[in-house]
């Protein structure tokens, strides 16, 4: 294996579980995010306030919309994702591994892929448990109405995302790996990497069904 591919929406924990599982193999960890970002979470923290346009676009849009949003920037994004996963499994272009993780790993374009030393899997959470992650992070009980509307917003293109994204794994018989709770770091990157290990073909097992 050269590059490990981590999917899932919003808030399932691949960052965290990416991170564990580039540590375990020597590898580089990246994020798509990091190529182009859409707008960003729209809630508050001490490092960060909601720009304008980001209140906007969730205040304004549509759940459809913010599904039609995110989709077509994820396919503006795609061209990129394949050339950096090339970058790592063409022989003599990189010595260096790579685990990449984010939303934009769309399951039909992944599945597409005709790439060596590749393996994906998908991060899915109970809508509860998103939720609860969304709220404790965005300090839900003590934001304003305005604030708590854009994070419903966010929160239903989440469970959206998800739900169409569990319908792609299932119709093309991909790995996903449920991350709601109960197991360690660890354990989830060690769940990870049996799948991974497990594949042929980029995102096919029969370990993370």
């Amino acid at each position: 294996m050269r590059v490990v591919l981590i999917g899932g929406t919003s808030n399932v924990g691949k960052s965290t579980i990416a991170e564990a599982v580039a540590g375990k193999l020597g590898f580089e960890c990246l994020t798509t995010d990091g190529l182009a970002r859409h707008p960003g979470r729209p809630w508050r923290t001490p490092e960060w306030e909601v720009p304008a346009h980001v209140a906007e676009h969730y205040g304004s849009l549509t759940v459809d919309q913010l599904i039609t949003s995110v989709l077509s920037h994820y396919d503006r994004l795609w061209p990129r994702i394949e050339e950096l996963i090339a970058a790592h499994t063409t022989e003599g272009r990189s010595n260096t591994g790579l685990v990449l993780e984010g939303s934009a790993l769309w399951p039909d374009r992944v599945a597409r892929l005709q790439v060596p030393y590749t393996a994906a899997v998908w991060l899915t959470a109970d809508d509860a448990v998103l939720r609860t992650r969304v709220h404790v992070a965005g300090r839900y009980e003590a934001a304003t109405y305005e604030e708590r509307h854009l994070m419903d917003k966010f929160l239903s293109r989440t469970e959206r995302y998800q739900a169409l994204m569990i319908d792609a794994i299932d119709r093309l018989g991909l790995d996903r790996i449920d991350a709601s709770g109960g197991r360690s770091i660890a354990e989830l990157a060690d769940t990870v990497l049996a799948a991974a290990n497990a594949q042929n073909t980029v995102g096919r097992s029969s370990a993370g069904r």
